[in-house]
């Protein structure tokens, strides 16, 4: 059985999973990128058993995803109403007391197709942006040992009652996200503020007479 495995270079559980797909299938092809890089071309040509992104930098075309001879599975580090860009940051902004993450099957609309499995855990009063991203990787790979263990098992997919409860959040929306007006409240300022900050990302900010003042605690 062949896989691909598409995956963000350096993220928590990714080698994990490397080391899981070289156990257990006899021929995989690891497709490790950054945000930013091109998509391996490549792989157009590629016919695997089952391709899977895990954290993928890609959005993976759907000429790849038509090549794949039984499954294209997706791990998305949020719950089926968090999907998208930006999830852990509108779940904090939001006030959510609970987050989850989500296996499901690809197509070309992105976080749209079937699910396959979701995984849930209580968001802590302290929560950050950070701090729950971390967390959703943790869970994450839990729900990708349950996912294939019971593939490899049962020979095949295991059934969700889950479905997605929105459309997936943009860039655009976030990068409103991040933008404070002069007339916000001091709640919401705190709030926006919260939602944004992220180790090595733009923050909140606010622009003022074409000057912008962007908010950054590490600083």
């Amino acid at each position: 059985m062949e896989l691909v495995l598409f995956a963000k270079k350096n993220k928590p559980g990714v080698s994990e999973v490397k080391e899981y797909f070289k156990t257990h299938f006899e021929k995989v092809h690891f497709l490790l990128g950054e945000q930013g890089d091109k998509f391996p071309k490549e792989t157009v040509s590629c016919k695997p058993t089952i391709l899977v992104s895990y954290i993928s930098p890609w959005i993976i075309p759907e000429e790849v995803l038509n090549q794949t001879k039984l499954w294209n599975i997706n791990f998305h580090p949020g719950p089926p109403n968090y999907s998208g860009i930006g999830c852990t940051n509108f779940a904090i902004y939001n006030r959510e007391k609970q987050y989850g993450v989500t296996a499901h099957l690809m197509h070309k609309k992105v976080d749209r197709g079937k699910i396959i499995g979701v995984k849930k855990f209580p968001i802590m009063e302290k929560e950050t942006v950070y701090s729950l991203t971390l967390k959703s990787y943790g869970y994450l790979l839990i729900l990708f040992y349950e996912i294939f263990n019971h593939i490899i098992k049962y020979k095949t997919l295991p059934k969700c009652g889950e479905r997605w409860t929105r459309e997936p959040y943009t860039r655009k929306q976030l990068d409103k996200l991040c933008k404070i007006t002069p007339n916000s409240s001091k709640e919401e300022v705190e709030r926006r503020m919260r939602a944004t900050q992220f180790p090595g990302m733009p923050g909140a900010y606010i622009e003022l007479y074409g000057y912008k003042f962007e908010y950054n605690k590490n600083r």
